[in-house]
């Protein structure tokens, strides 16, 4: 299973931590690396391989790519924590592990290769599988629960939002029509009717795409969860410190920036003529902008096709 993951962006990823590193390595720190979405591990592994001296914690909602990255990672046993939990409880973590700063994150968002490939977990709307979708498989809301109990008005709000489905009226409409006499059970099942429903065609992607994207969200929290996770992370960074998150939609995408951007501009009114330091940037952009995969990577690598990679560096503590 982990020789067929290909860890996204790998050596720009590895090379934008080492920024981390080294800052840490100036002010005399032992650094320390949290890989908020260890996933199999194939970026973990690189960070440790190329940076002797760091300490990773690894944390993981899903417990089989805990296993996973656990069997990949062992070699370094001695410098590495793995924890199962989701990214909004790092505070937690690294009081639990004694650790009050840290070095770098690595944010990987999105559903992984693992959760992808895993028919039974119900995240590809192109095989048959149960309708799951969840990441922490130790939870119990599931997309078939969510399909199965939600109001149609609540239906229409997670299709809108979280899957910027246009047609999501419509879709809520037969779901909670259809469910009076047959539950929903499978993807297959789901992805039937929203072909019914949307017809693919040349300017759509696959028309079960977006509700999919919806649901697995809705399931996961997981844009409440970045919502928390980044700027608590963002706090935990020692000077110098960096955060380098990679986005696959628009929605995640749009949550960095504008946290990132919050960091990066002056606080202070535009017609002040010296900005006191409590108003000043407190995060310095490392990546212009955001950063894509090249041809030759989303070729061989399909997920990097959709990749939006920001990362910036912490230059003093961030404004109260």
């Amino acid at each position: 299973m982990d020789s067929q993951h290909v860890p996204v962006l790998l050596e720009r990823v590895v090379e934008l931590i080492g920024v981390g590193v080294e800052a840490a390595r100036d002010a005399g720190i032992a650094p320390v690396v949290v890989d908020g979405t260890l996933g199999m591990g194939g970026h973990s592994e690189a960070i440790l391989d190329r940076y002797p001296d760091v300490h990773l914690i690894g944390i993981d909602r899903d417990l089989q790519a805990i296993d996973i990255a656990g069997s990949r990672l062992e070699r370094f046993s001695s410098r590495t924590d793995i924890v199962h939990a989701v990214d909004d409880e790092l505070p937690g973590i690294l009081s639990d592990l004694g650790i009050e700063q840290i070095s770098a994150i690595l944010l990987d968002l999105g559903v992984s290769s693992l959760q992808l490939d895993e028919d039974e977990r119900g995240f590809s709307y192109s095989r048959p599988a149960p309708l799951d979708m969840r990441m922490d498989q130790s939870q119990t809301l599931t997309a078939a629960e969510v399909l199965a109990t939600y109001p149609e008005a609540e239906l229409r709000r997670i299709l809108r939002e979280y899957g910027e489905e246009k047609m999501a009226g419509r879709i809520a409409k037969i779901i909670v029509a259809d469910r009076e006499h047959t539950p929903w059970e499978t993807s297959q099942q789901l992805a039937a009717m929203l072909g019914r429903v949307l017809p693919e065609t040349k300017k759509r992607s696959h028309p079960a795409k977006r509700t999919f994207q919806a649901l697995r969200i809705e399931v996961n929290d997981e844009l409440g969860v970045l919502k928390t996770a980044l700027p608590e992370a963002l706090r935990a960074l020692h000077i110098g410190g960096v955060a380098v998150i990679e986005s696959y939609q628009s929605l995640e995408d749009t949550i960095v920036k504008k946290v990132f951007r919050a960091g990066t501009t002056s606080a202070a009114p535009p017609e002040m003529p010296v900005v006191p330091e409590a108003l000043q940037p407190w995060l310095r952009e490392i990546v212009r902008g955001s950063e894509l995969a090249d041809d030759e990577e989303a070729e061989r690598n399909p997920r990097a096709k959709s990749v939006r990679l920001r990362a910036v560096q912490k230059i003093r503590e961030a404004r109260s």
